[in-house]
């Protein structure tokens, strides 16, 4: 028997690169975006809050209960200002929930009315 000559035929490393990447790019078309990290909507609020000076209580975890105006915040921390005790730093992590303290608004939007 004689051997023949045989031509080992390799495909290109290019070709098969192709050829895998094209079902990955269908799949992908397919997928819906991955939504945003953060939407901001925590950081309007608190901005709004602040501009309008809107009075506020903040109720803790321990059930304490804070009333003032938010003067600042980041991403960790809230400084609120108090009338007739000292202002305070509080992390958001002991927060339980807020809102707007709606005896003090009728207050302020009354007095302002008989000026």
């Amino acid at each position: 028997m004689e051997s023949a000559n045989r031509k080992l035929i390799r495909p290109s490393f290019n070709e098969f690169k192709e050829k895998m990447e094209q079902p990955r790019k269908a799949q992908q078309q397919n997928k819906r975006p991955v939504p945003p990290d953060q939407t901001n909507a925590e950081n309007f609020y608190y901005v709004k809050q602040m501009q309008g000076k809107t009075p506020m209580v903040i109720t803790l975890k321990d059930g304490e209960v804070i009333k003032g105006v938010i003067e600042w915040y980041d991403r960790s921390c809230l400084k609120i200002n108090r009338d007739g005790a000292p202002n305070v730093l509080l992390y958001k992590s002991n927060i339980k929930y807020m809102y707007k303290d709606e005896e003090a608004s009728s207050t302020l939007s009354t007095a302002a009315a008989h000026r």
